[in-house]
């Protein structure tokens, strides 16, 4: 009689000696070094607008690198959307940091008024004005740096998830941009109305996402374990006997409504980490200030640091250990 093996009893796993100790010293060594026990948490990071205030993002993502943590997924306003792209891309918090110094700071003029002596900030020479069109200023030139910079061209090409939110200008609809071209979607996203024109992506004419939603934290929540969102907002007194430009009267006004829409949203909803620098008398566009920025968000990024560890506690995350989003 011939024997037929029973396929409902399972095959046994043999492991051999050589296995057996590869295996429980990995264990070991995991245990050892405070890397193992629960999953690394996903983490949703969104980077809000704000012009010059938003190189505080940059120190907040220092913070994350100090402590080996990738977001799962990012989402990014104006500001928010430029430091995002060259984050996700695969740039570090301290490489953005000195590439944007180098662009952004020049240390012979940086007491200088924004447009007293034009051309004497070199920045300045990437923003051309461009009085029809839509806008004062032309983000032209800033873009092609960007495409110089950032190692990533298409969505397709990023290390992290990013979604870039712009806003329709007929429909004032939300457009949120997570495939195609980078460059085209990072310049819609800063193009604040009336400063810059409007860009052309996909058939629609696309302005600053801050139209719309300025910190964009309900993008990165579903499937997030936690939520990060910075907010650049700041704070701005005028002097006594200041008076604003014409410029100015149309930034503040933006400044405003992006940050009345998102107290709205806050009342809705927060974020489990929210941080808000306490970042003072930085104009939009005065990204020649950078060091003061870094010096006035200091505070909040130690607040983070804390913070961020406490919500870390349950998943065993550690400095020194690489923490990639499971999701």
């Amino acid at each position: 009689m011939s024997f037929m093996p029973d396929r409902a009893t399972p095959s046994r796993l043999l492991l051999t000696r050589r296995d057996f100790l590869a295996f429980t010293t990995s264990a070991l060594l995991l245990g050892l070094s405070g890397c193992g026990g629960r999953r690394a948490p996903a983490i949703g990071l969104a980077l809000g607008g704000g012009g010059a205030k938003g190189l505080a993002h940059i120190l907040m993502l220092e913070t994350l690198d100090d402590r080996g943590i990738v977001p799962r997924v990012m989402a990014g306003c104006s500001i928010g959307a430029i430091i995002g792209a060259l984050y996700a891309s695969g740039l570090s918090g301290r490489e953005i940091r000195a590439q944007l110094e180098l662009f952004f700071v020049d240390p012979k003029s940086s007491e200088e008024r924004l447009f007293a002596m034009p051309k004497s900030l070199r920045w300045l020479d990437f923003i051309d004005p461009a009085l029809a069109g839509g806008g004062l200023l032309s983000s032209a030139d800033f873009i092609q740096y960007l495409g110089e910079v950032m190692p990533a061209r298409h969505f397709s090409d990023l290390k992290i998830p990013l979604k870039v939110v712009t806003a329709d200008l007929m429909s004032g609809e939300q457009v949120v941009i997570d495939s195609g071209e980078l460059l085209p979607a990072i310049q819609a996203s800063m193009a604040v109305p009336g400063v810059f024109p409007p860009v052309r992506v996909n058939g629609r004419s696309l302005v600053d996402g801050g139209v719309v939603n300025p910190l964009p934290f309900d993008l990165v929540a579903p499937g997030s374990d936690i939520v990060i969102a910075i907010d650049v907002s700041g704070n701005r007194e005028l002097a006594d006997g200041e008076k604003l430009s014409s410029l100015g009267v149309l930034l503040q006004s933006f400044h405003n409504m992006s940050n009345n829409l998102l107290a709205e949203k806050l009342k809705q909803r927060r974020p489990d980490i929210y941080v808000r620098p306490d970042i003072q008398d930085i104009r939009v566009l005065e990204f020649y200030k950078a060091h003061t920025v870094f010096e006035q968000a200091q505070p909040a990024q130690q607040r983070f640091a804390s913070d961020l560890d406490k919500a870390l506690q349950g998943y065993s995350v550690r400095p020194g250990c690489t923490t990639v989003a499971v999701g």
